[in-house]
């Protein structure tokens, strides 16, 4: 599994009915998920583990999934870091 951050902008508009998508269809994902809305940034966050970005994606409720970011992310130990620079 790979890890992903997804970010998932949206109006304020478009915020109740995709937060009852998430609730309805990926309620495990409540808990992974950070959110802006009630300050007026209507964007949530989450890092989720997945078999493929287009899985991660799945995971987004669909009204708003065409303005979503999702990135894989990995962590580098000093020792990766310290070879990237012998690259």
């Amino acid at each position: 599994m790979a890890r992903f951050v997804i970010e998932s902008p949206h109006s304020k508009e478009e915020c109740m009915t995709a937060l009852d998508e998430i609730k309805a269809e990926h309620p495990e994902l409540l808990d992974r998920m950070e959110f802006g809305c009630k300050v007026g940034e209507h964007v949530g966050w989450a890092t989720v583990e997945a078999g493929s970005k287009t899985e991660a994606e799945q995971l987004i409720p669909e009204i708003i999934r065409d303005k979503a970011h999702v990135v894989e992310v990995l962590k580098f130990t000093p020792e990766q870091i310290e070879s990237f620079h012998s690259m």
